[in-house]
């Protein structure tokens, strides 16, 4: 008898605090999204700040890794399927206290779902970035060295990769987000053996996740792709689509997601 096929529909959001963007119809949209796994990068607070409606949203189960200090950074996965093992603290002591990875095990793949750090805000945030850059690269590395090659990493990156990942690239290049060192990191976590999803089904440009909310940019499209899924060279034939949905509202970013079959 055949084996049957399995798919999940994994998606990305940087929501700019949950409890936020519960109010402006996260909770409403999650179960209607078709998700099976709903990774949030920028939660902004503790679990247990969280009222159970947050907490339980209907047919998910949920997990959290939060920043020590409140309102800050976070990252929450929801989803269906039970995952195998769940994995928050990582190692590193700079990097878990500002509650940036979690990590679902599910039988076919792992999935990391990352809030990487902003670096504009001065020259010390950037070092930082640049080393969680390098931590997270090195520590991608040692799964593929143990053999675990299925490997789903999603989240707010904070770079955008190539010029056509942005609308304005002449005037940005000199700004956090855009400088060589962090566009080099991407082309080395390529190089490692990884693929940017959206890369794969879609050739073209003014394709963004993040509008600047100050000056309305996302009226007028001029944004940045700075949230991605990249998943490993193994899981290509696995990749079925890459979607961006700058249609759903509630945050500065939008949603994004990948379907895999398997």
């Amino acid at each position: 008898m055949p084996k049957k096929s399995k798919s999940y529909r994994l998606i990305s959001w940087n929501v700019n605090g949950i409890r936020a963007a519960s109010k402006k119809g996260l909770l409403e949209w999650m179960p209607v999204s078709g998700g099976d796994v709903v990774c949030l990068q920028e939660t902004k607070a503790l679990p247990e700040q969280l009222s159970d409606e947050i907490r339980a949203v209907d047919g998910f189960r949920s997990s959290y890794h939060s920043a020590e200090r409140k309102g800050y950074s976070g990252v929450a996965i929801y989803s269906k399927p039970e995952p195998v093992k769940v994995e928050t603290a990582l190692g590193v002591d700079e990097f878990d206290r500002e509650g940036r990875v979690i990590a679902h095990h599910y039988p076919e793949f792992s999935l990391f779902n990352v809030y990487f750090p902003n670096g504009k805000a001065r020259a010390e945030r950037l070092d930082y970035k640049m080393r969680f850059y390098a931590w997270f690269l090195k520590l991608m590395g040692s799964y593929h060295k143990k053999g675990i090659e299925n490997l789903v990493v999603c989240g707010d990156v904070n770079t955008a990769h190539k010029e056509i990942d942005l609308a304005r690239p002449k005037e940005n290049e000199k700004v956090s987000g855009f400088l060589p060192q962090e566009r080099v990191w991407i082309d080395s976590f390529l190089a490692a053996g990884f693929i940017d999803s959206f890369r794969e089904f879609e050739s073209g440009g003014a394709h963004y996740t993040w509008w600047d909310q100050m000056t309305r940019a996302r009226e007028r499209n001029v944004g940045w792709r700075i949230d991605y899924f990249f998943v490993s060279q193994s899981l290509r034939k696995n990749l079925k689509s890459a979607r961006i949905h700058p249609d759903v509202m509630g945050s500065d970013h939008c949603p994004i997601e990948v379907v895999l079959k398997f």
